[in-house]
């Protein structure tokens, strides 16, 4: 087993956020600079192979995280309170195509849920699940690196959880700044304070095939 996985029978991947919201290009607002090359990149070079091999040579405890529509009528009154009074934040969306998943397909053996804010970890489902399961680490993947990955991993930590997060898995907007910060979070922040940052390919070294 490598010595990336220390607990790999307590492990689960946590899939965040592949949706056509933080994904397709018919979710996009170049007029504000919000494109998704590099997300798409990501997804279809790596990720998806990845959750297949995980599922294959680790475990099937594989969560895909996906979101409930992001309106008024389903998100906290703090982010419409957040988006009402700073328009530059303003990403409220329209119900159905949006919170599709892009281009994933949950296996039966998938734990599938939604949440409605940046944190997974707001959702009781998600936390039933680790604890049903003994999971005390996590395999981290998804998007924005920036935003609802950097939010959830900070909130498991505090709630005891380790965090493996796979440089080449995680993604944010094609923003220079969210870049910029993106890079700040995997060279330096994310192994500091949070877990253990590694290129997906060392998830799978010395797995017999």
């Amino acid at each position: 087993m490598s010595g990336v996985l220390k607990n790999p029978e307590h492990t689960a991947l946590l899939v965040i956020d592949i949706v056509n919201a933080c994904c397709h290009e018919d979710c996009e607002d170049s007029s504000i600079g919000i494109t998704f090359e590099k997300i798409r990149e990501m997804v279809n070079g790596r990720l998806l192979s990845f959750i297949d091999d995980y599922r294959r040579r680790i475990n099937k405890n594989v969560i895909i995280m996906g979101l409930e529509p992001w309106t008024r009528d389903y998100l906290p009154q703090n982010i419409i309170r957040l988006y009402d009074e700073n328009p530059e934040a303003a990403n409220f969306g329209e119900e159905g195509f949006e919170e599709e998943f892009y281009r994933i397909m949950p296996a039966d053996t998938d734990f599938v849920v939604k949440k409605n804010t940046y944190d997974c970890f707001a959702s009781s489902e998600l936390s039933g699940y680790l604890e049903q399961r003994g999971i005390t680490d996590l395999v981290v993947c998804g998007v924005f690196t920036d935003g609802c990955v950097l939010s959830t991993i900070a909130s498991g930590f505090s709630k005891g959880y380790n965090f493996i997060i796979p440089r080449d898995l995680v993604e944010a907007t094609d923003l220079p700044i969210c870049q910029d910060m993106q890079k700040i979070l995997l060279d330096y922040t994310f192994p500091i304070q949070y877990g253990k940052v590694v290129d997906s390919g060392e998830i799978f070294a010395g797995e017999d095939e």
